[in-house]
């Protein structure tokens, strides 16, 4: 049997072998090829003299082509070829194309397997020169091959997104720009994957090369669109990082932003809500429930830069146990991280815009301060009402489980009075401490109020192997194997303690020289001291920590002392640091994921984590003096 790949420069094997010299001739290769991608692989004998042999008289062109029929058969096999009546038919079993797999696979949408079947134009290279009708089909087929290898690499593009995996998503969509780039869809796919990774710079920087490109070559603008995401991608946060950690910069676990593994499903069926939601103009419930370290925050905060990129409007909160006890902190929080373009003075009540403007600052210098009677709830309610009719909305408070009554009790009401708008509600909590209002409204979805509730647990081990082959890319399959059991034994599966665990060990940590394994049992991550936790997980800790910058270092643990949450005026008061030495510093605790922020202030991601910093990365006299520099001796 004869196999040939065309996805690429042409290449044949016989029976698994190298192809004999005479086969590789090239009008005995465009007649193999021609032959196996015409209707029912049949064409007549004056067709094929035509299109190969059309310069010659016609006693020497049939002699060609019955001497290219006689190569072929030889190697293909006997009954590879049959001619009768004026025509050649190459069996179905004789000659196998990648091009035939290509597509099986794609109608399969195992776009995985499809684009690595991708390895260029089709018969990229290749030409017969003097046959005119031979090089127009050739020309045909290499658009449409070039179409159809630019949808399965958006697909496969598509499919990573969803899966969290947004760097290889990034490769494939960029992989899609290289046969064609004029894609639209491409360049929409690169961009998104760029920016959901953090590189605004580089998802603008494509965008302006696709825009100069259609301009050169076609004179003509980007569609709409391309021109709203582009408008999106800048209104996004342009992060202030060492150069050594930009993306595309750092490799594997260096960079501590792993990919989103383990988690496609739980993604999948979060943006599946949302799209159903947003496409039915309609109020969802959206929460997310795990034991602390199994990154909950991390998916939610994957799915909120997605949908900004959509088009939403989003507004995060993070509660700490504090929040508890201080009325309304919840709702006063997310209507401090409303956008401010989101506001609209001239259309929303004049009594919410009072009511919030009372108890926030920023609110008063934007629409100025009368009196009002609304509790922040309904007020809140009443500005999402208004700006809901315009665009899609996005709230979602991370550790809701510390979340105030009378807040919770709002967003319940929230849900009620703006059914039928398209407002997404979040939620992410620990099943500890349990709270009825949670279960309240978990129990809604699916009754009347559409949306998903998603519970996270612990890695899978397969889940935590292509982790370890993420952050150690040079380790054989020998090495991260050992790797993923000891990292599996050391952090019981939790995302966080893993990512911890190898970007250390990517930074030279060595295992063998540590020990121990956690939790025990039916003990949480919250319920750990950082004495209880495996010698490795800390030592992992001290090295991530050691390879902050000096200001990122002094921030860090500033926050460590300060207490639950700290604004950038206590750190900045704290650290000494200039402003925006400050912001720096910060910037690069957030990308390194570290500590996430809301329009409050700082929290770090973990508290076994901050727990370890105060600790070990601070003498009792350092962390003296930080209490005494903020509230005084």
């Amino acid at each position: 049997m004869i196999s040939c790949r065309v996805l690429g420069p042409i290449e044949i094997a016989v029976d698994g072998g190298p192809a004999p010299a005479e086969l590789l001739w090239r009008k005995n290769l465009a007649l193999l090829v021609y032959l196996a991608r015409s209707p029912k692989r049949t064409r007549s004998r004056d067709h094929l003299v035509g299109m190969l042999w059309g310069d010659k008289p016609e006693s020497a062109a049939r002699h060609s082509l019955n001497e290219a029929v006689r190569v072929l058969r030889k190697y293909a096999g006997e009954g590879a070829l049959e001619t009768e009546a004026g025509q050649i038919r190459l069996s179905a079993d004789s000659v196998g194309l990648d091009v035939d797999t290509f597509e099986d696979l794609c109608g399969r949408q195992d776009w995985q397997a499809a684009v690595e079947l991708l390895a260029g134009e089709f018969m990229e290279g290749f030409n017969v020169p003097g046959c005119s009708e031979f090089e127009d089909w050739l020309y045909g087929e290499r658009v449409a091959w070039r179409d159809r290898s630019v949808d399965a690499l958006v697909s496969q593009a598509g499919r990573l997104l969803n899966a969290g995996v947004v760097r290889d998503a990034a490769r494939a969509a960029r992989r899609a720009l290289k046969f064609d780039p004029t894609s639209e869809l491409a360049a929409q796919a690169a961009m998104r994957s760029l920016a959901i990774a953090g590189d605004r710079a580089a998802a603008l920087e494509l965008y302006e090369s696709f825009a100069r490109r259609l301009e050169d070559e076609f004179g003509l603008e980007p569609e709409a669109g391309i021109q709203a995401l582009a408008e999106r991608v800048r209104q996004e946060r342009a992060w202030l990082v060492p150069a050594g950690l930009a993306w595309g910069t750092a490799t594997g676990a260096e960079s501590r932003r792993a990919p989103l593994l383990g988690r496609a499903t739980e993604l999948g069926r979060l943006l599946d809500a949302w799209a159903a939601g947003s496409g039915g103009r309609r109020a969802t419930l959206a929460m997310i429930e795990g034991d602390p370290g199994t990154g909950r925050t991390r998916l939610a905060e994957e799915l909120m830069a997605r949908l900004r990129l959509e088009g939403a409007a989003a507004a995060a909160a993070r509660a700490v146990e504090a929040d508890v006890e201080e009325a309304w902190s919840t709702v006063l929080a997310l209507a401090r991280g409303l956008p401010a373009e989101l506001i609209d003075p001239e259309r929303a009540p004049r009594a919410a815009l009072a009511a919030l403007a009372a108890r926030l600052p920023e609110w008063a210098s934007r629409v100025g301060s009368a009196e009002s009677g609304d509790s922040p709830g309904r007020a809140l309610t009443e500005v999402l009402r208004v700006a809901a009719s315009r665009q899609t909305v996005f709230l979602f408070v991370d550790d809701a489980q510390w979340s105030d009554r009378e807040s919770l009790l709002s967003l319940d009401g929230l849900l009620r009075d703006l059914a039928g708008l398209p407002l997404f509600l979040l939620l992410a909590s620990a099943p500890h401490p349990q709270r009825t209002e949670l279960e309240e409204l978990r129990s809604r979805i699916g009754q009347d109020v559409p949306g998903v509730n998603v519970k996270l647990g612990p890695l899978s081990g397969a889940a935590l192997r292509e982790l370890a082959r993420w952050a150690l890319p040079a380790y054989d399959s020998v090495e991260l194997d050992r790797v993923t059991r000891r990292v599996a034994t050391d952090s019981a599966g939790l995302p966080l303690l893993a990512v911890e665990l190898l970007h250390a060990v990517a930074l030279g940590l060595d295992l063998k020289a540590t020990g121990g394994a956690w939790p025990e049992p039916y003990r949480t991550l919250d319920q750990t001291l950082p004495s209880e936790l495996p010698d490795a997980v800390v030592a992992a800790v001290r090295v991530g920590f050691r390879r902050l910058s000096r200001a990122a270092q002094s921030a860090l643990s500033a926050a460590s002392v300060i207490g639950d949450r700290v604004d950038r005026a206590t750190l900045k008061l704290a650290t000494g640091l200039e402003s925006e030495e400050l912001a720096a510093a910060l910037d690069e605790l957030e990308w390194q994921r570290w500590i996430t922020a809301d329009s409050r202030g700082y929290t770090f991601v973990a508290r076994i984590v901050r727990d370890v910093v105060a600790r070990d990365m601070l003498t009792s006299g350092q962390r003296q003096r930080i209490i005494e520099t903020v509230r005084g001796p």
